[in-house]
């Protein structure tokens, strides 16, 4: 399955995808428990959505990660599709990515070297 091909309350949902940004984590009491939550955009060929990841899962993915949802649930909320693995889902790390993927910055060991003008002319 592809993100494109998600729709609001729609369930089984099997794809895998890759994680571009994620807010930071929240708390919340319900029943009187104390639990978090946060939110993070992932991503594949077709498109993108919002995962909403909850307690330990908040630790478990991070930027640039690559995961796979299995029997995932599609909410809506404000006019957003929203992702989570449910009741009765699951996510499954693929492959730990590293978030500097997503950088343009060059670390400063790698640096660039430059040429003279005057040694190309020769």
């Amino acid at each position: 399955m592809e993100i494109k091909d998600i729709q609001p309350r729609q369930g089984n949902i099997d794809v895998v995808v890759n994680v571009v940004s994620k807010d930071e984590p929240r708390t919340f009491d319900k029943f009187g428990k104390e639990g978090r939550v946060c939110n993070a955009v992932v991503k594949d060929g077709s498109g993108e959505i919002t995962l909403t990841l909850w307690n330990e899962q908040v630790d478990e993915v991070g930027i640039g990660d690559k995961i796979h949802i299995q029997n995932g649930w599609c909410s809506e909320y404000q006019d957003q599709r929203q992702l989570s693995t449910g009741k009765f889902g699951k996510l499954e790390m693929v492959e730990k990515g590293n978030p500097e993927v997503f950088s343009n910055a060059i670390p400063a060991e790698q640096g660039i070297e430059t040429v003279d003008e005057e040694e190309l002319v020769e």
